[in-house]
């Protein structure tokens, strides 16, 4: 005996048969929504926009090189092991602007690293709940501050503060020592690398802790809790498992704020100083980088030398991330390669 259900209770795809029982409707058919058209419209689409970088891409080393030829013609190589830098005399060299830049970036490395990685493993492994999302919005909300606000805030704030605290102090007490010493000399500003590396320093810690944060929470959460369960603690946990799961996403953050300090412009030219010349390894000595150079005098170049030499300065600039970029994609293949032969 088979029963009948009313058509109101009947399941859509359902109708009554000849014979009073439940057939079932074959499904509609599915009307495909792209053709091979559309795909390969999509397909053009996606590769000319990979093309169109790599046009611009080689438009900019192109244009920078034929800008800074006469400088490279005239200096050559030399230009990158000379101090010397006159305008009036025609005489160039961009050993003091690529010392200042390579030396700002490191200090901000040393300083912003152990920052953002401490903060990354602070809001995901101890932070109590009802602070992480606080604290992560407002570390999140320094990457908005203009940068020429970090330069203002650090010549009028915090210079004084580190040549009252923090140079004179150590001026006393290190100054007659040989080496360390000369670090610590010169005139007691608080404007030099040191100061600028620091500035630096805070302006590219949001970068990286964000990244380390966001691949820190993509571990999966069996392995943390695995190891817990036998005892290791947060440090060897986070050593053990975290780290190892996701060092290619930590060095891509790392990477990330270095390119950041690389190319700062307006911070830099508020605090390092802006002198051409390099008297000696102080820290706080005033210096110049690539980026404050051009940003300084290049609306005062005349055409020639003085120009090429600035466009000289930026094709420097453009290798030195290249370098930066390349040394880290190395450095990304051989952790991949030891992590597979491990496995």
């Amino acid at each position: 005996m088979s029963t009948t259900l009313p058509a109101s209770e009947l399941p859509l795809n359902q109708t009554f048969g000849s014979t009073g029982r439940v057939m079932t409707n074959p499904p509609p058919a599915k009307v495909p929504r792209t053709g091979p058209l559309a795909d390969r419209i999509f397909g053009w689409v996606a590769k000319g926009a990979a093309l169109f970088t790599l046009l611009v891409l080689v438009a900019i080393l192109v244009s920078l090189t034929i800008s800074a030829w006469p400088a490279i013609e005239k200096f050559g190589l030399g230009f990158l092991v000379s101090t010397t830098w006159d305008p009036v005399k025609e005489e160039f060299g961009g050993l003091v602007m690529i010392y200042g830049t390579v030396m700002t970036s490191l200090i901000a490395l040393l300083i912003a690293v152990p920052v953002s990685f401490g903060i990354a493993l602070f809001l995901t492994e101890l932070s109590p709940a009802w602070l992480k999302r606080p604290l992560g919005t407002a570390v999140e909300l320094l990457a908005a501050v203009p940068s020429i606000v970090y330069g203002m805030w650090g010549l009028l704030v915090f210079s004084p503060v580190l040549s009252t605290y923090v140079q004179q102090p150590l001026q006393k007490v290190l100054g007659d020592v040989p080496f360390l010493g000369t670090l610590f000399s010169g005139a007691p500003v608080g404007i030099g690398i040191l100061s600028a590396g620091i500035i630096l320093a805070i302006m590219i810690i949001p970068f990286i802790a964000a990244v380390m944060r966001d691949v820190f929470e993509v571990t999966p959460v069996l392995l943390k809790e695995s190891a817990y369960a036998l005892g290791a603690t947060t440090w060897e946990v986070v050593s053990t498992v975290v780290l190892p799961y996701t060092r290619a996403g930590v060095i891509g953050g790392i990477m990330l704020g270095l390119g950041r300090a690389i190319g700062e412009t307006m911070a830099i030219t508020f605090v390092i100083g802006n002198f051409n010349q390099l008297d000696s390894l102080s820290l706080f000595e005033a210096a110049n980088s690539i980026t404050s150079a051009l940003a300084n005098e290049f609306a005062e170049a005349g055409e020639g030398l003085h120009q090429g030499a600035l466009m000289y300065l930026g094709l420097v600039l453009f290798f030195i991330t290249f370098i930066v970029l390349a040394l880290s994609k190395i450095l990304l293949a051989r952790l991949q390669k030891n992590e597979g032969a491990r496995t």
